[in-house]
């Protein structure tokens, strides 16, 4: 009998933790992927709020009209096609990016740490494709992995009080943008003008879970036409 793809964990009154296999990569991404429309289907009008991240989906249920164990028989039942060797294709995207040390406060630093140039670190950082495996942190805060591993940099010892909207940076094997100004603490390494979060618009964010980005440098002209701010 072959393992059991994913395990069912209540996680509060009204809600119930699927966990897959608790690590970064596309398989999991993508089993992740493929139960979110399966469990809004099954859940109906008992879902109030589905929450997916890395490894896991948190379902949020109506406990006025089901408990635990109805929720619990419902994904069973929804989760029994899931398929370990089918991954959901996602779009790519692609997001422009104005790289200097005047938009990138911290090229420099991940420059000389890694002992590569600065032209070096914008060409590892553009050449690779990321997957979108979760958002968080703040509406649009899109967590895209893997880094190369030449540019892994672990999150400052002192996070800044102020990162500027469109920051693009860096924090362990994950890049990301921020979507709003807000405190932060990864290494910072350029800008992007396209805005990540838009409330009034649908869809309000450019990438979803699944998705595959890859970053394009644009010139810091091109950069303020997009509408970009320095």
């Amino acid at each position: 009998m072959s393992k059991p793809l994913y395990s069912l964990t209540v996680a509060s009154e009204n809600a119930v933790m699927v966990y897959f296999k608790q690590k970064m990569a596309p398989d999991i991404a993508g089993l992740v992927q493929q139960a979110g429309p399966l469990i809004r289907q099954a859940m109906g009008q008992h879902l109030l709020e589905l929450l997916p991240s890395y490894a896991s989906v948190m379902v949020v249920f109506n406990p006025f009209s089901c408990d635990h164990f109805i929720v619990k028989q419902l994904l069973q039942q929804a989760l029994s096609s899931l398929s370990a060797s089918s991954q959901p294709a996602g779009r790519r995207i692609e997001l422009p990016v104005y790289y200097s040390e005047q938009s990138g406060p911290d090229l420099a630093l991940i420059a000389k740490t890694k002992q590569l140039s600065v032209a070096e670190v914008i060409k590892l950082h553009q050449q690779q494709v990321y997957r979108v495996y979760a958002i968080g942190f703040a509406p649009g805060f899109a967590y895209l992995g893997e880094v190369a591993e030449q540019l892994a940099m672990p999150r400052l010892k002192s996070p800044r009080a102020k990162v500027p909207r469109g920051a693009v940076a860096i924090a362990d094997r994950q890049t990301a943008v921020y979507p709003a100004v807000s405190p932060g603490g990864w290494n910072l390494i350029g800008l992007c003008p396209t805005p990540m979060f838009q409330p009034d618009q649908q869809p309000p964010m450019p990438v979803a879970v699944g998705d595959e980005v890859q970053f394009v440098a644009i010139s810091k002209a091109e950069f303020l036409n997009l509408g970009g701010e320095l």
